[in-house]
């Protein structure tokens, strides 16, 4: 198990969904060169590298057209999904091939024509399916779902990637949804035989893994990503009508990414590099002005899309939580360096005055509770304090006094980052801040533990509790503080997807 947590740790989530399927294709060529699948393993190929080809170009043009940052990754993403959800052709008939052309290229249109403030409102491999099926008759056969030697790798590949992104409670939603609504509308047949042809034979796993959470389409909270993907799994089956229209997959898809847009932060914004300075060792705060104003919460997080020359394996994007508060009038970002470093943190320590990124998806539930007089206890580990950063500065500003302190983890004390925020709240709220060093020297080796949180907190029982860091250290504290009897309703940790 730690293996595979440090493996999750160590790629992003856009490069793990990108492997996943292409290993997918992999093996589906294989077993078609030995029979074990219906489909020509060259047809496989010429459909794969085709839309891969067709959607690049596509993106490009369209890009330069909107005057928009092109995202190869996700370019890349949508195809080998169509290639997966198309069935393979060979290149022996014009018609299949504009309709693979026409696939590829409403799926990139999408991205741009359909979307408000730079925002895209549909799954664009879903959306492109919907559309040849209603205007060419030809769609999606779904092919990777439905074969049953293909579903170990789809399920083992597909629960990587919801561990990866932590959205089980999503996936789950819909699978409990879509299995009753194939139920429902089967009420004549045998339910037992329904659930298995609905489990064998349908892509209820690769749709639940892949389709259902794809992050830009997703709404930002749980609550929402629920209700998401319980619309989502009721219109599933292809029993069902939305305005005369016999439902399928991608239709579902499409009803629920319209719901998502309504519920989420709209847009992206084009951040301009204000401030860049050094708060602690290898720790950099950027402070950013944006095009246009952004509303968000203390403690929620934002994709950030930075393009750049001789990009790694690691992508052009990542998620980092906002480390200013509501009340500041920049958008701010602090980021622990290491060596090496990633394209993406090597592109962004070099950004000078004046440089542009761009910033969107805004999202999170790890955010201060509405109830001003529940207790709080804040937990940070490293890199892990800019979420409080944000809470604290905003409660500050607010001269909110809430009944909280906050734990702040680090190697060395020369790793402490923004000491002046959380002094200047213990002067102004009486916020208190508990430094742990955990590495040498005159202040070092102390580890906050359950003692600790006991001697500084007798009431933690009644207190809401905050974790922030790594998954290791969040993990950790999720232990220690079952074992100590709080509650697990009374424990948030934050994560969003592509942590490392």
């Amino acid at each position: 198990m730690h293996i595979i947590d440090r493996f999750l740790n160590n790629i992003t989530m856009y490069r793990l969904v990108m492997y996943y399927l292409i290993i997918l294709l992999a093996i589906a060529a294989i077993f078609g060169a030995f029979g074990i699948l219906p489909y020509n393993p060259v047809a496989i190929i010429f459909s794969t590298l085709f839309l891969i080809i067709v959607a690049w170009a596509a993106n490009g043009i369209c890009a330069k057209l909107m005057s928009a940052h092109p995202n190869t990754e996700s370019v890349y993403i949508t195809a080998l999904i169509l290639a997966l959800i198309i069935t393979p052709w060979m290149p022996n008939n014009v018609s299949t091939v504009i309709f693979l052309a026409w696939a590829a290229v409403l799926a990139m249109a999408s991205k741009y024509v359909f979307a408000i403030d730079k925002k895209h409102i549909f799954n664009p491999a879903a959306f492109a399916v919907a559309v040849t099926a209603l205007a060419f008759g030809q769609s999606a056969s779904w092919w990777v779902g439905g074969n049953i030697p293909m579903m170990a790798f789809v399920i083992v590949g597909g629960l990587l990637i919801l561990r990866k992104i932590q959205r089980f409670d999503l996936a789950l939603t819909f699978f409990v949804f879509a299995l009753a609504s194939d139920v429902l509308t089967h009420m004549a047949f045998d339910p037992a035989s329904t659930i298995q042809k609905a489990l064998l034979h349908t892509p209820l796993f690769f749709f639940a893994s892949i389709m259902i959470t794809e992050p830009l389409t997703t709404p930002p909270t749980r609550k929402w990503r629920m209700i998401y993907g319980a619309i989502v799994g009721a219109l599933f089956s292809p029993f069902i009508a939305i305005a005369g229209i016999s439902s399928s997959p991608e239709l579902a898809l499409l009803v629920g990414n319209v719901f998502s847009y309504i519920v989420s932060p709209k847009g992206k914004r084009v951040l301009t590099l204000k401030e860049k300075k050094e708060v602690g060792k290898d720790i950099y705060h950027f402070t950013f002005t944006s095009d246009k104003k952004l509303s968000f919460q203390p403690g929620q997080y934002l994709e950030w899309t930075l393009s750049h020359d001789k990009g790694d394996g690691r992508g052009n994007r990542r998620y980092f939580t906002i480390a200013s508060s509501p009340t500041e009038d920049t958008i701010q970002l602090g980021v622990k360096f290491y060596n090496p470093s990633s394209s993406f943190k090597k592109a962004l320590l070099a950004m000078r005055p004046g440089d542009t990124i761009v910033a969107g998806s805004l999202a999170g539930d790890f955010t201060l509770a509405k109830d001003s007089s529940q207790k709080l206890a804040f937990i940070a580990g490293g890199i892990g304090i800019t979420p409080f950063r944000s809470m604290v500065k905003y409660l500050t500003d607010h001269d909110e006094k809430r009944e909280a302190i906050l734990f702040y983890s680090n190697r060395t004390d020369e790793e402490v980052a923004y000491r002046d925020v959380f002094d200047d709240a213990a002067q102004k709220i009486g916020i208190k801040t508990v430094y742990t060093i955990t590495g040498g020297g005159a202040n070092g080796g102390k580890r906050l533990n359950a003692d600790t949180i006991k001697k500084e907190i007798p009431d933690y029982r009644k207190r809401m509790f905050y974790l922030s860091g790594t998954h290791t250290m969040t993990n950790s504290f999720e232990k220690i503080l079952h074992e100590m009897g709080v509650s697990p309703t009374h424990i948030k940790t934050d994560f969003f997807p592509g942590f490392a």
